[in-house]
């Protein structure tokens, strides 16, 4: 029966990852077509055409490889401006020019007359814009709506400051699990008198409304003497209180530890829903994780190709998506969750895999969309400068002279696919 459920978990997450890739491609098709583009293309996939259908001047399907997808937008790339706006030249000299003319002649090869005014390239800037951004766009909302699902639908455990359990003496970390001895100071809480159930409502003479507020007013107060309110079966109780000073897991880096007062409770956790400000918030906390994986993403990837030769391998780094998909199989299995924990797992991961797409693919390289965005804002800048100065319109950015980097920054993508691939498959993250 795990294998069931692994081998359906793994399969619900690939079909959710597919249909995340077609809704970004939707999310450049559907403006590019409503601002007039010719679009002659929509695939989910690389490589060989597994199913294809023809509808008017779109071809639609699926190919092989299921590692991304794409819209061709048809004159993407402006002609050569030494040749005219219309006029592609025939002859150039130099790997760089010669790779950009061989892309312009593949791109005007079957571009009739009337296509002219349909080609992307000719569009206003902020249509141009609408198209890129609108597949990241489209992730940032497939983000949104996963985490609004499992935050506001299921809700997710949250601890309450509703006392679970008492610690009987006051031990570190590293140490937690074992038995107490005559040697190990009693806990504060013990020695306050606190007991399951109880409800903590002050600390320090400051009110408490979640179990956050309580852990850091703890923490802050190092080995401070203060007070301590409760409440048990309907009556309020406040009781003077030293905390001990312990070092525990820092907040900010779960690996290092730090000296941080301890009275010795366990919350209570309950299934509690939460609205939009808890969405935004933690994707917020998402954003800025993403963000320093991406700032940081060269070495973590020396650090993953250190694993796939035998170093351990970090649970906090890239994976490809044959790794996403065996933490899928791992999370709908591992502690036999129940059914709807399993759903929230798989929608949270794939919510934070879109909320990384999202963001990777605004990074101003071609070729992905953030280079397309850059280079429309640069032509909006410059032109609306040329206006200010009375210049000459100074014409459309041309992206082709960008391509090498483009052929570059892809090379390099799919090396990185295949370290983590490889990586996932000998050495792979694990949740336990």
């Amino acid at each position: 029966m795990t294998t069931v459920i692994y081998t359906l978990g793994v399969v619900v997450f690939i079909i959710g990852i597919i249909a995340s890739i077609a809704l970004h491609e939707l999310g450049h098709l559907l403006p590019a077509r409503f601002f007039g583009v010719k679009v002659t293309q929509y695939f989910v996939g690389f490589g060989r055409t597994l199913w294809s259908r023809r509808r008017g001047e779109l071809e639609y399907g699926l190919k092989a490889i299921p590692l991304g997808g794409y819209v061709k937008l048809v004159g993407m790339l402006p002609p050569d401006d030494k040749h005219g706006p219309d006029a592609v030249p025939d002859t150039n000299t130099g790997l760089f020019t010669q790779l950009a003319a061989d892309a312009r002649q593949a791109e005007y090869e079957h571009v009739t007359e009337a296509d002219r005014r349909r080609l992307f390239y000719r569009k206003p800037w902020w249509q141009k814009l609408i198209i890129m951004a609108g597949g990241p766009v489209v992730n940032v909302i497939l983000a949104f709506t996963m985490f609004l699902i499992v935050f506001a639908g299921f809700g997710v455990p949250t601890p309450t400051t509703t006392v679970a359990a008492v610690a009987d003496c006051a031990i570190t970390d590293t140490e937690a699990g074992r038995a107490c001895t005559d040697n190990d100071p009693v806990a504060p809480a013990k020695k306050a008198g606190l007991k399951p159930g109880d409800t903590i409502t002050a600390f320090d003479g400051q009110a408490i409304s979640n179990w956050d507020e309580l852990s850091q007013l703890i923490r802050d107060n190092k080995d401070r003497t203060t007070t301590i309110s409760y409440r048990r079966d309907g009556t309020e109780h406040t009781e003077d209180i030293t905390t001990s000073v312990l070092a525990r897991a820092s907040l900010d880096d779960p690996d290092s530890t730090v000296k941080v007062g301890f009275l010795g409770v366990t919350a209570e956790v309950e299934q509690r829903r939460h609205g939009v400000g808890t969405v935004l918030s933690t994707m917020g906390q998402y954003t800025k994780a993403t963000g320093d994986l991406i700032v940081h993403l060269p070495q973590r990837m020396v650090e993953v190709a250190k694993a796939a030769v035998g170093d351990q391998r970090q649970d906090d780094g890239p994976i490809s998506v044959v790794g996403a998909s065996r933490v899928a199989g791992e999370l709908v299995t591992t502690g036999n969750p129940t059914w709807s924990e399993r759903a929230i797992s798989l929608l949270l991961l794939l919510a934070s895999i879109n909320l990384f797409l999202a963001l990777f693919n605004l990074v101003p390289l071609l070729p992905m969309d953030g280079g397309h965005i850059a280079g429309t804002l640069w032509e909006a800048v410059r032109r609306g400068i040329a206006r200010l100065r009375r210049k000459p319109d100074p014409g459309f950015v041309d992206v082709a002279k960008m391509l090498p980097i483009a052929y570059g920054v892809g090379l390099l993508l799919i090396l990185m696919s295949v370290i983590l691939i490889y990586a996932d498959i000998v050495n792979p993250v694990k949740l336990s």
